[in-house]
């Protein structure tokens, strides 16, 4: 198989991929990495005699991507769609590919516990983190993070893999490494220190004060819009490269990554290919969560509901274009703190990006772990508007249109698949009060997403309120455009 890829219709490896040294090992080797920061890797490679190479490591799930990858020696293909062409490259900067439940936890440890080891990443999801999102901190009650108190040599969450890792080294008398968080969560830097001091607190006060004065959390800002992999996307690959490739990834023809720089034993020369390095991320890590995620999860619900099942459909409907764009520049773009940036025209972009006809990416895709994504998204958002006196209906039928997802039932009564860490929860209330405004303070109750001070904003819960009797009463389509002829007024 190594051979078909190298000889694929693509930018392929030129560099000596014997000369790469894994000095990153990545947990979450799912699309969004293999399109975003191995691109970048492969990139740095290629053109500059890079040889910062990437151990890939699975958890929990994607058995299949490791193995997939391990046959064709570690080479996967990357093709960026746009509407006029597909682009491809074959990455090769992978040098070891692990999945803990396959190959062994302490296969995962030999890997950590290397000394060229520079930094660990992460793309494991906001669920991962095993945190309170409203919050950012650790859940030592969370199902993993209790087992792995009990086990703590034998982890299966992702801060508890980096702990013992972390716990060996020091033990080895090795250097510490960076962790570096690639998920889409403000402050994603301080997300995981919090959660990865907290476990080892818990675990062992003095590993814990080790880690917190040894290792550094860089905060990330990754872009790129990568929908999940589909049969038809393979085929499509396959057409565009000549060559059968299971572990290959398509997405958009953009791409950004705004790193905080501070790394304790050294990081590839991103800058060199487009990354930016800055001293603080969180102003572009806002600007992108509410203007780019919170549109597009505003969209997910909004739009799956209205019969939309990709978000180029939404952008074919013109009261939702507008609308998007009225909720990033209106409602999100007055509560950032970012410098230097042109806001109206990073939404233009926004709006040209998500209306790429060959980018079908799905409105169900977006709307999982809704949980996890709201405080982020919007509720940050319409905590600045309440304490602003501003007007913030959008973000409101935002949030209703997430809870009439979150009952499972779409507007015409077939079932929606809906996929949460919180689902049993969701079910619960709506079994108790059915499909009607009774569910709106039960779940805005739910103190891991609203947090205990939200939920007593009586403007906020009469918006909320109106919003969710409004799609009970008229549907999602009626309701986006209803707002937009109030802006016309």
């Amino acid at each position: 198989m190594e051979n078909k890829l190298l000889s694929a219709k693509a930018i392929l490896p030129k560099y000596d991929r014997s000369k790469l040294v894994s000095r990153i090992v990545h947990l979450g080797f799912g699309a969004f990495h293999r399109a975003h920061q191995a691109v970048y890797a492969d990139i740095l490679a290629n053109e500059h005699g890079s040889d910062w190479g990437y151990c890939e490591v699975n958890l929990i799930g994607g058995e299949q991507q490791i193995a997939d990858l391990k046959k064709q020696d570690n080479l996967y293909s990357v093709a960026e769609m746009s509407a006029d062409a597909w682009h491809c490259r074959v990455v090769g900067v992978v040098k070891d590919a692990i999945h803990a439940q396959v190959d062994g936890l302490e296969a995962v440890f030999s890997a950590l516990t290397k000394p060229e080891v520079a930094i660990v990443s992460l793309t494991v999801t906001e669920k991962g983190y095993c945190h309170t999102p409203a919050t950012g901190t650790l859940l030592l009650d969370h199902p993993l993070i209790a087992h792995d108190l009990a086990n703590p040599q034998q982890p299966k969450s992702a801060p508890g893999v980096i702990v013992e890792a972390l716990a060996r080294r020091q033990a080895a008398g090795l250097p510490a490494f960076s962790v570096m968080s690639c998920d889409n969560m403000p402050d994603n830097g301080h997300v995981t220190r919090n959660v990865i001091t907290a476990y080892a607190q818990a675990l062992n006060p003095e590993l814990g004060e080790w880690i917190q004065t040894s290792v550094t959390f860089p905060s990330t800002m990754v872009d790129r819009i990568v929908p999940a992999v589909t049969a038809e996307t393979l085929e499509q690959v396959a057409q565009a490269t000549g060559v059968a490739d299971p572990a290959a990834v398509a997405c958009e023809p953009f791409r950004q990554w705004v790193i905080e720089d501070n790394f304790v034993a050294g990081r590839p020369e991103w800058e060199k290919v487009g990354a930016e390095l800055v001293k603080d991320v969180l102003p572009y890590e806002e600007m992108k969560l509410r203007m780019l995620n919170g549109s597009h999860s505003f969209l997910a619900y909004l739009g799956y509901l209205a019969g939309y099942q990709h978000i180029s459909e939404c952008m074919q409907d013109k009261n939702y274009r507008r609308t998007a764009k009225a909720l990033m520049l209106q409602q999100q773009a007055p509560t950032l703190t970012v410098q230097g940036v042109d806001l109206e025209k990073y939404a233009d972009s926004l709006i040209a990006r998500y209306t790429n006809p060959a980018l079908r990416h799905r409105t169900w895709q977006i709307a999982m772990d809704g949980s996890q994504k709201l405080p982020q998204r919007w509720l940050d958002s319409i905590c600045w508007h309440l304490a602003n006196g501003s007007q913030f209906d959008l973000l409101a039928l935002g949030v209703a249109g997430w809870m009439r997802y979150v009952s499972g039932e779409g507007e015409n009564g077939e079932v929606i698949d809906v996929r949460d860490p919180l689902l049993n929860r969701f079910q619960a209330i709506y079994t108790e009060h059915g499909l009607s405004c009774n569910v709106v303070k039960p779940l805005l109750a739910i103190e891991a997403i609203f947090g205990p001070e939200l939920p007593q904003q009586g403007a906020f819960v009469d918006a909320v309120t109106q919003a969710y009797q409004g799609l009970l009463d008229h549907g999602a389509r009626h309701c986006v455009t209803a707002l937009n002829s109030e802006r016309d007024k």
